[in-house]
């Protein structure tokens, strides 16, 4: 072999080589890169993605845990609420003709359901009487009076 030729090889293999080096230094940036994004997903841990995905998705069960315990108590507060004193009304009247003033009255004290109770206090010039009477989703077991009735439309309609 010459010494020209055994000089093409030796700047051929210094072209390859520095190709190479070039290469690995691409690599290198590239891989440095690669690492910098991963820490940004992983939050400076040393876990892998892997890792890092599965306790993600445990907290995620987590939190869908909580909101499911959130909404089974917001249904028994709704449910409480519902069967709680919610409408009220007064309807004051005259009982007996001559009276004056109003003394008379009927309260209705309903649930959202229109179940509840009906007070009234007549009011007479010598005496005085309450009668309670019970609705159960708007129904009365006894007749209602027609001051009564007020009452219960009166406050249905809040």
């Amino acid at each position: 072999m010459s010494n020209s030729a055994t000089a093409a090889i030796a700047i051929a293999a210094a072209a390859v080589a520095a190709l190479a080096l070039v290469a690995a230094l691409l690599a290198w940036i590239q891989l440095k890169r690669v690492r910098s994004s991963q820490q940004v997903m992983l939050g400076g841990g040393k876990d892998d993605l892997v890792d890092f995905a599965v306790s993600l998705q445990g907290r995620i069960d987590d939190l869908h845990r909580a909101v499911d315990e959130i909404a089974a108590g917001l249904a028994r507060v709704d449910r409480r609420v519902d069967e709680s004193l919610a409408k009220t009304s007064i309807v004051r009247y005259d009982a007996y003709e001559g009276t004056g003033g109003q003394q008379s009255a009927s309260v209705a004290l309903l649930d959202g359901a229109r179940s509840g109770i009906v007070v009234s206090a007549i009011q007479g010039r010598d005496y005085a009487r309450i009668y309670m009477k019970e609705l159960e989703h708007g129904r009365a077991s006894i007749a209602l009076s027609p001051e009564e009735e007020e009452a219960v439309e009166r406050a249905m309609s809040r």
